[in-house]
């Protein structure tokens, strides 16, 4: 097969969404569909300190002293976050006792490989219990190419459908935690925000609701892809625990410290996995002093018992290769990296171009664990309306509900309305290698019900063994070990 990847500019200005029809997609504002972690200069006043012999207990009160505020401590990882501090006084940071690095803190963003796409939901059927018993008979099964590509049909028919015991973090944008599909399948005493700036929108527009509501869209569809009630749509798993840890905002960015302190905080609440739909690069100049920092955080879950599966990100770049850049979270060597595939026409599903790589993936050998499907797109095409698998013939799209909280924000974060999802009935499509990861932290949670989750070494083990190996033999950089497989992975 030969392997090839295309810019990202081509991605964006080649995709235009089909006129408006009950039987075709209806056009939505650009949504990120896979996250980059994009270095943005630091926050203002923001600094993550770093202490490998403990922070002295009068901590709060020495970063007073420079002018700041402890925002956030965390012991056990040896992590703390400081804010209000002049750049004049950072340097004096490292003067503190205990503490062994000091970093600006940085934003990081979703990028967009993709417009998103919507439809409607309003005729799908609505009896969920016998749909999480039975995820194949969910009411737009038929559209879920990316369940059948690694055999989920097969683990659901042997009546493998995870475990409640199991439960698996979604570092994201937030969920529509009570959506047909989630409904039940989020723990949210053990859910938690770390983007006040979307407490203060829960706050105004939806006091009843929790702090992880979705004001954007795509945590919902990345937790719908581990575990659903299939309802509309089915997950690789129907019976698995979600909990939502929000680390970006409504507008898709946040802060670095934040994903640092979700992954804290997912390890820290018996989140055996975490889905991290955060994956991509930075600029390597000035920036390899935060692999270490980041090595530190996934250390610490490590040793929780928690396996980290992230997303390889959406730029096309061979990080083999380029010199420029360094990957973020796929650095580390505890974590799964996943990048994507998928058939770029509805003809392709029934041929190995099922299979076909991304033509906006992150690859290399050095990163990538395995693949996943991620959706696809044939850009050399006019797109037409069509009934595969649901509006276009050359785009295989990742399904969801679309959050009901979903908002619409503009360039300076002000909100400009509702992104028409608010009455519940509309499922929103996605494509990117954020869609991939959260089928490999679903088939990790399988494994887990089946296996036990005291070894989450031996589960990535698995994951890669049982992979399909598309490419060339060993590691492939697109593939890594291969598109995993979840029939394979369970014997069937």
């Amino acid at each position: 097969m030969s392997h090839r990847s295309r810019p990202i500019a081509l991605l964006m200005s080649t995709l235009a969404i089909a006129a408006c029809s009950p039987d075709s997609p209806n056009p939505v504002a650009p949504s990120p569909s896979a996250a980059r972690a994009a270095v943005a200069g630091s926050t203002s006043g923001r600094y993550i300190l770093a202490s490998n012999s403990g922070f002295p207990s009068d901590l709060a009160k020495q970063v007073a002293k420079l002018g700041g505020a402890v925002e956030r401590v965390h012991t056990g990882a040896g992590l703390a976050v400081v804010t209000g501090i002049a750049s004049a006084n950072a340097g004096k940071l490292a003067a503190i006792s205990g503490v062994s690095e000091v970093e600006p803190d940085m934003q990081v963003s979703l990028t967009v490989p993709v417009a998103a796409t919507s439809a409607d939901a309003a005729a799908v059927a609505s009896d969920v219990v016998t749909s999480q018993g039975n995820p194949a008979t969910a009411g737009r099964y038929s559209w879920q190419w990316n369940m059948r590509l690694i055999g989920a049909d097969k683990a659901w028919a042997a009546g493998k459908l995870g475990s409640s015991s199991v439960t698996v973090a979604i570092l994201d944008t937030g969920i529509d935690y009570d959506a047909p599909d989630l409904n039940g399948l989020v723990d949210l005493s053990r859910s938690a925000s770390f983007i006040p700036s979307d407490d203060s929108i829960t706050a105004k527009y939806f006091p009843s609701r929790n702090k992880i509501s979705d004001y954007h869209g795509h945590g919902t569809n990345v937790a719908t892809q581990v575990s659903s009630k299939a309802a509309a749509l089915a997950g690789v798993t129907s019976k698995t625990t979600l909990i939502g840890v929000k680390v970006l905002n409504g507008q898709g960015s946040g802060d670095l410290s934040a994903i640092l302190n979700g992954v804290l905080w997912a390890a820290d609440h018996g989140a055996n996995v975490a889905n991290m739909s955060l994956g991509g690069e930075f600029a390597k100049a000035g920036n390899g002093r935060y692999v270490g920092l980041i090595n530190k955080i996934f250390n610490y879950a490590s040793q929780k018992g928690m396996l980290v599966v992230v997303a390889a990100g959406n730029d096309a770049v061979d990080f083999d290769h380029d010199g420029n850049s360094l990957p973020t979270f796929c650095a580390a060597s505890q974590v799964v990296c996943v990048s994507a595939v998928g058939p770029t026409t509805g003809a392709d599903f029934a041929t190995s171009g099922a299979n076909a790589v991304a033509a906006y993936t992150n690859f290399g050998r050095s990163s990538i664990s395995v693949a996943g499907p991620g959706g696809n797109a044939d850009f050399a095409h006019d797109l037409a309306a069509s009934a595969w698998p649901w509006g276009v013939d050359i785009a295989s799209w990742v399904w969801s509900y679309c959050s009901k909280t979903s908002l619409v924000f503009d360039d300076s974060g002000n909100i400009l309305g509702y992104a028409g999802c608010q009455a519940g009935n509309r499922l929103r499509g996605y494509i990117g290698t954020s869609q991939a990861t959260p089928h490999v932290a679903g088939l990790a949670a399988l494994l887990m019900a089946e296996r036990g989750v005291s070894n989450p070494s031996q589960i990535k083990a698995a994951i890669e063994k049982s992979a399909v190996d598309l490419g060339q033999p060993g590691t492939d950089p697109f593939y890594g070990k291969g598109r995993i497989s979840v029939s394979n992975a369970l014997g069937l």
